[in-house]
């Protein structure tokens, strides 16, 4: 098929789509009328004529006679009654110009009726927050609502480094073992005042709001990209002590002769003096820094990921002891059935800025 055969893809936006419907509404009450007086004019009675368009009598009665009062004005839509804008342009004016500014102090975020308070004392217009929520809606604008977002760093080789990390999980170096490493800290053990109730059918579960507190635990974990197990260990400190003393358990327990690629970010116990003296007194460990804001790169967050929804999320903790069991306890059910991560991304960005 050649270029120019090819159909061009036509994307609607849901205004253009309702305008484009209002205009072929407009487009064919306009050829009716004109077939209606075209079929008078050829002296085809009112009953055959509606029979003909499949419209009623009283119809064509309609239109036959407006075109005989008033011609061609007479087949254009009558104004229609109604009560006129109770608000001028300089109203809805006001309005937008609230909504996409900051709000009065100490307020962060535009209400309705902070809006119509706002409109008031500029325009000297009342109006009423029901009427402003109208407005808005109309113009598609929700001050209320609140994105999120990070503004990266100034990076020049963020997307190359982002490569090279997918590249390692993508085609890992023949016979070396692909290590990904991170802390998940300050973990909640807390159990509810109250027994929760399971679900029903046509029920949701339930769970109680007030919860006791029975302080926190802290893990380290070795991700073994190859294979999709995990090592663990519960850390009373998140230093650069204890996350090397980690790196010694690891160095002891893979056979010497095999190179190590291990994937980090940029925390703290990282990127300190003391770890990286122990990375130069121990060659075979070759690091993978992920780009500053780019932690998720770090595959052992998809393991951190199933632990938060498969066991913290809605746990019930009586106590420190008993987070710390159950911590454990996943990591070895996980490591029973582990299989490698299904990692696809190539590290380009997936939409341009």
């Amino acid at each position: 098929m050649s270029e120019t055969d090819r159909a061009v893809a036509v994307e609607l936006e849901e205004s253009a789509r309702h305008a484009l419907l209002r205009l072929v509404v407009s487009q064919v009450r306009q050829v009716l009328r004109a077939r209606i007086v075209l079929a008078a004019a050829d002296g085809d009675a009112n009953g055959a004529i509606a029979r003909e368009l499949a419209v009623s009598v009283n119809t064509v009665r309609k239109w036959r006679g407006r075109f005989a009062a008033a011609g061609m004005e007479g087949l254009k839509d009558a104004k229609r009654a109604g009560r006129p804008r109770s608000y001028g342009p300089h109203v809805r004016v006001a309005i937008v110009a609230a909504a996409t500014s900051a709000p009065p102090h100490p307020e962060s975020t535009w209400s309705h009726r902070t809006i119509a308070a706002q409109v008031a004392g500029t325009v000297f217009a009342t109006i009423s927050a029901s009427q402003v929520g109208r407005i808005l809606a109309d113009l598609d604008l929700k001050p209320h609502r609140v994105r999120g977002w990070l503004t990266r760093r100034d990076t020049p080789d963020f997307w190359e480094r982002a490569a090279s990390i997918c590249d390692l999980y993508r085609d890992p170096p023949e016979g070396a073992v692909v290590l990904s490493i991170d802390e998940k800290t300050a973990i909640a053990a807390r159990s509810r005042r109250h027994p929760g109730k399971p679900a029903a059918p046509g029920k949701s579960a339930l769970e109680e709001f007030e919860y006791r507190r029975h302080g926190t635990a802290s893990l380290i974990a070795a991700l073994d990209v190859n294979s999709g197990e995990a090592l663990t260990e519960i850390i009373a400190r998140n230093n650069a002590v204890t996350f090397t003393g980690f790196l010694d358990q690891l160095d002891k327990a893979i056979a010497p002769d095999q190179e190590i690629h291990v994937v980090l970010d940029n925390g703290s116990s990282h990127t300190a003096k003391h770890t990286k003296e122990w990375l130069a007194e121990h060659p075979r460990w070759h690091v993978h820094w992920t780009p500053p804001h780019a932690s998720w790169l770090n595959q052992v967050e998809l393991l951190f990921s199933a632990l938060a929804r498969r066991v913290l999320r809605h746990g019930d903790f009586s106590s420190r002891d008993d987070l710390v069991d159950k911590l454990q306890s996943y990591v070895i059910n996980h490591n029973v059935t582990a299989k490698p991560y299904r990692w696809t991304y190539d590290g380009t960005p997936l939409k341009t800025a």
